[in-house]
């Protein structure tokens, strides 16, 4: 049996129809802790009692009204989607903010359980492909991946489910219509709609901000429908994200945060990044008198983004697109055992212009970031993947799910200029050539095996004991691999391995429900450059960590919720990175917080009335690889209430964010001899109005 103990938070779980394949059903008057019961194959291998999956609900998003990623996953340990300008963002699960060219393959996102990216190719601010607001709920798996996730499932892996047609009557289709109102010129409408068997969520957004020259404007369109043929039960999904942003960069100087004047600033006011993502999957599930299920869900995905350069000299003009079509599928047996094999082919190219002479740094800059084409080639991936997952109970109170992944990544690289390091009329640069080189064609293959092994024993009183071992992996991504600098014509790097240990005990009284968490895991290859500006990888790194949730129900109207997280994450070897900065073994990673945490207090005054109170913590963190600046870290409170009229179909809401008006930095570093921030918005105001019919 799978034991399902899930997020102890505002959610909660009830009977009822989910992502309309997906019937999730919590059994509350089981003596033991409760019980998830899924349809779909592979939701069944993620949902289990013995892992950290942890769940926001459509609820939860609903009070929220999150205009950004950063706002919603404050409310899971561990997890902090550190914001940037406009939709931008990093990600940090159970590890450090994480960049460079591919460090986003450390995290993989999901959306109707395809990933929105193909292996190989991730971007670093991929959730604003995925319509968050609108979500039906949203699963985060923090530590590595299960068996069903592949490559970039390395830290942890974020699964938005779109709603779904919802069950009515046979004619009849409800809708809702919104229109949110914000400071800083923010407007967002949102419309919904479903019947029996579609669904439509759409949402735009145009919103201006505190700084200078800094907007953006945002589309999200998805649909989905249900259908069947003979035994067969089927539900596509179709997504469409656009992006068309103005983007500002860090602000300067110690402290600059603070500054009245400074935090305003736009000191790259030509900077912008345009976007768009499409998706399309259908999954079809089929059911045999025996008990054996099979799934296949065919996909294919387009993705295509410029952006400007703003942080390098010369401030070059980047183009990438891919093109990617795949089938994920799955059997089980009476959910004793699982397995599955996964398919995927794509075709991605990126460019680099950069379209004037530079000529306002120092002469080795402007001889070697030389006017015209940096970069011009495409890459197709190919990626073929086996898993299965076996589970067996030793008596009814102990458990054993283990399983494996064996996962095979090939690139074939085309280079459509000429090799090395010229110029693209094929001239040479001066102090030892350009910076930009361009490695002959060539093609990389990377296997990996990931196991996982879990043990669960459940005790009495509702508490459960479980222990995780697993591990993690990425290949290296296209950009690592082909987009080289300072005369390297080849790389040989090998893929990021992640193993972890995790301890869990889980459990529930009366009116409480608690969580607490400790893992252990150790890094190794990855990828970094070096003083020479070298990619290479064969750094290393250990993680250790501590994560608790609490849920106490005071009454019918007040319950309390709280999460907090402390993290250890250190680097696990010696590197002088020249201008970097010296990276010493035991030294904390830069830009990883020890401390987050939340409470929040949320109040049911009337059935028609919901109001919560929010504290967020940030605790202090390194700036640099040598630990020698910080920033102090962050307190901030928040406010919200949901008000909806005697008949049920107007609503109101309104919020407000850091209602005392603090300055903070949403991400701060050191970098080229500078603090560097990304100021954090002062006292922000909003009200959206819902109708529902």
């Amino acid at each position: 049996m799978l034991n399902t103990f899930l997020l102890f938070s505002l959610l909660q779980l009830n009977t009822g129809a989910v992502n309309g394949l997906s019937e999730v059903t919590v059994e509350t008057d089981s003596k033991i802790l409760p019980v998830m019961q899924v349809t779909s194959s592979r939701e069944t291998v993620n949902y289990s009692a013995s892992s950290s999956l942890a769940v926001i609900s459509a609820a939860e998003l609903a009070l929220e009204l999150p205009t950004h990623p950063n706002e919603i996953f404050d409310r899971i340990p561990g997890v902090w989607i550190s914001r940037g300008s406009g939709q931008e963002h990093l990600t940090a699960i159970r590890s450090p903010v994480l960049t460079g060219a591919g460090a986003c393959g450390a995290f993989m996102v999901l959306e109707d359980q395809v990933p929105t990216r193909p292996a190989g190719f991730c971007n670093v601010n991929q959730l604003f492909e995925v319509n968050v607001a609108q979500a039906g709920r949203i699963d985060v798996l923090r530590g590595p991946g299960t068996v069903i996730y592949g490559s970039n499932a390395l830290h942890g892996a974020i699964s938005v489910f779109t709603p779904g047609p919802q069950a009515s009557a046979a004619d009849a289709v409800s809708s809702a219509f919104s229109l949110q109102l914000g400071g800083d010129n923010y407007y967002r409408g949102q419309i919904a709609m479903s019947s029996d068997t579609l669904a439509v969520q759409a949402g735009y957004t145009d919103a201006k901000s505190f700084r200078d020259d800094e907007r953006y404007q945002q589309g999200l369109f998805n649909f989905q429908a249900l259908h069947s043929v003979g035994k067969a039960r089927g539900r596509t999904s179709f997504a469409y994200a656009s992006l068309d942003q103005d983007t500002a960069g860090f602000i300067l100087g110690k402290d600059a945060y603070k500054d009245s004047t400074l935090r305003r600033q736009n000191l790259n006011p030509d900077a912008f990044r345009k976007a768009w993502a499409s998706r399309l999957s259908s999954r079809w599930n089929w059911q045999a008198d025996n008990g054996d299920s099979l799934e296949l869900i065919p996909y294919l995905r387009s993705s295509r983004m410029d952006f400007l350069q703003h942080f390098l000299p010369g401030t070059p003009l980047e183009t990438n697109g891919q093109d990617s079509f795949g089938l994920l599928t799955s059997w089980s047996n009476e959910r004793s055992l699982s397995a599955g094999i996964d398919l995927e082919w794509t075709q991605g190219f990126l460019q680099e212009f950069q379209e004037n002479v530079l000529n306002g740094g120092s002469a080795f800059l402007n001889e070697t970031r030389p006017q015209g084409y940096h970069y011009d080639y495409d890459v197709a991936a190919t990626m073929a993947a086996v898993w299965f997952q076996w589970q067996h109970d030793f008596s009814s109170e102990l458990e054993l799910t283990t399983g494996l992944r064996a996962e095979y990544l090939a690139y074939d690289y085309d280079n459509k200029m000429l090799d090395g390091n010229t110029r693209d009329d094929g001239s040479e640069c001066g102090f030892g050539g350009c910076l930009y080189t361009r490695p002959a064609d060539r093609t990389d293959s990377f296997s990996n095996i990931s196991p996982e092994l879990k043990l669960s024993y459940q005790l009495p009183s509702e508490q459960l004991l479980y222990l995780r071992a697993a591990r993690g992996y990425r290949a290296p991504q296209a950009t690592e691999l082909y987009r080289l600098q300072r005369g390297q014509l080849v790389v040989d790097l090998k893929p990021v391995t992640l193993d972890s240990l995790e301890f869990g005990y889980k459990g529930s009284a009366e009116n409480i429900s608690y969580e607490l968490i400790a893992y252990f895991m150790r890094k190794e290859n990855f990828i970094f450059r070096d003083a020479n500006g070298f990619n290479v990888g064969d750094g290393k790194s250990r993680h250790r960590g501590i994560e608790a949730q609490f849920h106490w129900q005071m009454s019918a109207q007040l319950a309390l919720n709280s999460n907090l997280s402390w993290a250890e994450n250190s680097y696990d070897f010696n590197r002088d990175l020249g201008f970097s900065g010296v990276i010493s073994r035991g030294n904390e990673i830069d830009t990883a917080p020890p401390w987050l945490g939340a409470i929040r207090l949320n109040w049911q005054a009337h059935e028609n009335q919901q109001y919560e109170a929010e504290w967020v913590y940030q605790g202090g963190y390194f700036l640099d690889a040598g630990n020698a600046f910080t920033y102090p870290g962050h307190a901030l409170f928040n406010l919200r209430a949901a008000l909806t009229f005697a008949d049920g179909s107007h609503q109101l809401s309104l919020r407000m964010n850091n209602v005392f008006d603090r300055r903070y930095a949403e991400r701060a570093d050191f970098a080229f001899g500078n603090y560097r921030y990304f100021p954090g918005r002062g006292r922000w105001l909003s009200l959206e109005w819902q109708y529902r019919r």
